[in-house]
C-alpha cells in the first residue's frame, strides 16, 4: 500500500485520475441514499450522517466516487471505487470500517447516542476526518466534539507529522478554502491520550473543504494545484487510518 511517488509525478497523475474519476458521471440517484456496499473486507470510504442540517451530505457521492478511484489507481488498497457507505456514529455497523468522514460539524449535533458511539468508535481504533467548516463553525464544532472527548486537547499539526508523509510527502499546508483565498486552512488533530507522540485520532480541516475540491476535480473550477493538494491529503488520511 506504501507508496512514494516523486510530487510531480504524483501531481500529474491525480490530475489526470481526477478528471477521468469525474467524465464518468456517477451522478447522484437522490432524493434517497444508495444502498451501501455489503462488507465484504475491502476498503469502503464511510460518511457519517446527523440529523438537522444537510451539510453531512455536502458533496455526495460524487466526491467519493472520484477519491476512490484516485485510491485505486495510485494504492493497492483495492477500495470500492463505485459505492460508499453512510453511517450514523452510533451504528454498529460502522465499526467495521476504519475511516469515517464527516461534513460541515459546524452544523453537527449529536445525540446522545451518537456521542456514546464516536467515543467508542475512536476508542477501538477508528480514524475521524472533519471537513468543510470555517470562522464561527469552530465553536460549535469544538463543543460537539468535547461532549465525547471532555479531557481532548486539540492540537495544530505541522508538516512534520506522520500523516502527511503516510503516501505522499507533503512539504507544506499552505491551502485555502474553495473559492475563497482570503481563508487559510489550518490542520489540527487529537491524539491518543492527548500524547503527539502516539495515534492520531482525529485530523480537522478547518478553514478549508477538502470534499469539495475533489468533487468538482474534473470541472475545472478550482486551480489544478489546490485540486491536487487535496487529493494528496486525502490519499494520505486515509492511508494513515489504515495503518496505525
Amino acid at each position: 500500500m506504501r507508496g512514494r511517488p516523486a510530487v510531480a509525478a504524483g501531481a500529474i497523475a491525480l490530475a489526470a485520475v481526477a478528471a477521468s474519476a469525474a467524465a464518468q458521471g456517477w451522478p447522484y440517484r437522490g432524493p434517497g441514499l444508495e444502498p451501501n456496499v455489503p462488507y465484504d473486507g475491502r476498503f469502503t470510504f464511510a460518511r457519517i450522517r446527523y440529523s438537522g442540517h444537510p451539510g453531512w451530505s455536502f458533496d455526495y457521492p460524487q466526491m467519493e466516487r472520484n477519491f476512490m478511484r484516485v485510491m485505486a489507481e495510485l494504492t493497492t488498497l483495492r477500495p470500492h471505487a463505485a459505492g460508499s457507505n453512510v453511517h450514523t456514529l452510533d451504528d454498529p455497523e460502522l465499526l467495521r470500517y476504519p475511516v469515517a468522514y464527516v461534513s460541515e460539524p459546524g452544523y453537527w449535533h449529536p445525540s446522545e447516542s451518537e456521542v456514546a458511539g464516536l467515543r467508542t468508535y475512536l476508542a477501538k481504533g477508528g480514524f475521524v476526518i472533519f471537513d468543510d467548516f470555517m470562522r464561527r463553525e469552530w465553536a460549535n464544532f469544538e463543543h460537539q466534539i468535547r461532549r465525547a472527548l471532555p479531557d481532548a486537547r486539540i492540537m495544530p499539526l505541522d508538516a512534520a507529522h506522520p500523516v502527511f508523509d503516510s503516501f505522499f510527502r507533503i512539504e507544506s499546508l499552505q491551502m485555502t478554502y474553495p473559492g475563497n483565498p482570503s481563508l487559510q486552512a489550518a490542520f489540527l488533530g487529537i491524539f491518543e491520550d492527548n500524547d503527539p507522540g502516539r495515534r492520531l485520532m482525529v485530523v480537522i480541516n478547518y478553514n478549508n473543504d477538502i470534499g469539495d475540491y475533489m468533487e468538482w476535480s474534473g470541472e475545472g473550477w478550482y486551480p489544478v494545484n489546490l485540486t491536487n493538494d487535496a487529493y494528496k491529503f486525502a490519499v494520505n488520511y486515509i492511508v494513515y487510518g489504515m495503518t496505525r
